[in-house]
């Protein structure tokens, strides 16, 4: 890699052992030349970040609207809130959830950590495209 433009390529095969579907999904990226590399980060980036954005802002609207009902139901004595009781489930949800991420996401973070360090060509445009998407 003496000269500017020449990219080494690196097989990201060989760093996710684990999860069979992203051998499957970045497969054929591995071949592919700089350029094309650039246009698949920068489309599958730019298809994340739209439906991201959508799917979040469809959660937000949602969770909101439900918030609001919730509020004038209690207001006017519709429902009662056992505060104790919710407060002790999402305590409980909390742990599960932290038990059952750190059972599965340390070999996913490891695996996309080094899929983006060994193509960095790739994971650059795919960060750029997640922006762009995710603005719109």
């Amino acid at each position: 890699m003496d000269e500017i433009g020449e990219h080494e390529q690196m097989d990201i095969i060989r760093y996710v052992p684990e999860h069979q579907w992203i051998k499957d999904v970045f497969q054929d990226v591995i071949g592919m030349s700089a350029t094309k590399q650039s246009l698949v980060g920068g489309v599958t980036g730019w298809c994340t970040g739209m439906l991201i954005s959508k799917a979040g802002k469809i959660a937000a609207a949602t969770m909101g609207t439900t918030i609001l009902l919730l509020q004038v139901a209690h207001h006017q004595d519709y429902v009662k809130f056992n505060w104790n009781k919710i407060e002790d489930s999402i305590q409980k949800a909390g742990r599960s959830i932290m038990k059952e991420t750190k059972k599965t996401c340390p070999s996913f973070v490891s695996t996309t950590e080094a899929l983006f360090k060994n193509n960095i060509v790739f994971a650059s445009m795919f960060a750029g495209g997640f922006l762009m998407g995710f603005s719109f």
